[in-house]
């Protein structure tokens, strides 16, 4: 009965402040869904069902203990999801509000520039010879290609081992892949501020995860020391790869499909409804 005295009594202005709300955690999800903070994410979650839960069957201790490290909480946060948060903001400031509604496509990558990046890696690793290249996405690098020499080329393996030469004046920076092509070559890329990550990692595996933690960014490293090859997205480093295993991730992630296409609000909300009207 009170429950339907609560609706009963709504609103339009309750009804748009609940969907407004319900809007902003969804595209929050959406950003952290597939970045190595999901994990705290999900704990932060767990951590306010627990409290909800506390308060409700009144354990008032608990209660208490919970709202206290919440306080605190809030702000090691702000800490913690530096990176995270950062990214939500250049993207909520670099996009139109109604592009949030849509699906967004600005990264689609052609398997010949794929193709010519993995051979590219796969000869400059067998020469031990370093390379750092991103991929863009939808988080504009327009500043960091400033940071290096602008280039407007298709993307070509002989190119990419003639940047990365030890000897070539921009063999230290990375390539930046725009739109399918290089837009700028011996750039400059912020160095991560993660303490955990193994001692074996050099300068150029720390610029690669720096600039996935700043951005949706596909990074590819060739280590000058061992010829490893390693991706770097959201953070994390995925060391030790072949050729093929690259070339797997770099079209998963790059080559849009209908099913990879990221799905804006309404058309995630579309295609939940589609799937639910096939499992029935």
């Amino acid at each position: 009965l009170d429950l339907w005295n609560l609706v009963d009594g709504a609103s339009i202005r309750d009804a748009l402040d609940i969907i407004v709300v319900s809007f902003l955690i969804y595209m929050l999800f959406s950003l952290f869904r597939h970045s190595s903070a999901m994990k705290v994410v999900r704990g932060i979650v767990f951590f306010l069902v627990v409290l909800g839960v506390s308060e409700l069957i009144q354990l008032d201790t608990l209660s208490f203990v919970l709202r206290s490290t919440l306080a605190v909480g809030l702000i090691a946060i702000v800490v913690l999801f530096q990176p995270e948060l950062r990214r939500v903001l250049e993207q909520m400031g670099g996009t139109s509000f109604f592009s949030f509604f849509s699906s967004k496509e600005n990264y689609n990558v052609s398997e010949y520039a794929i193709i010519q990046t993995v051979e590219a890696a796969k000869a400059l690793s067998w020469a031990h010879e370093g390379a750092l290249v991103v991929f863009q996405r939808n988080t504009s690098l327009s500043d960091i290609v400033k940071t290096g020499t602008v280039i407007d080329s298709s993307v070509s393996s002989e190119l990419l081992k003639n940047i990365f030469y030890p000897k070539a004046p921009l063999h230290d920076g990375a390539v930046i892949i725009s739109n399918g092509r290089i837009a700028g070559a011996g750039c400059m890329l912020p160095l991560t501020t993660n303490t955990n990550l193994s001692k074996e990692l050099g300068m150029r595996h720390r610029a690669g995860i720096g600039i996935s933690e700043n951005s949706d960014a596909i990074v590819v490293i060739v280590s000058e020391e061992s010829g490893s090859i390693s991706i770097a997205t959201d953070g994390v480093i995925k060391r030790h790869l072949t050729a093929d295993t690259l070339e797997k991730i770099l079209r998963s992630s790059l080559i849009i499909t209908e099913e990879t296409k990221p799905a804006g609000f309404v058309d995630s909300i579309r295609r939940k409804f589609k799937g639910s009207k096939k499992s029935k």
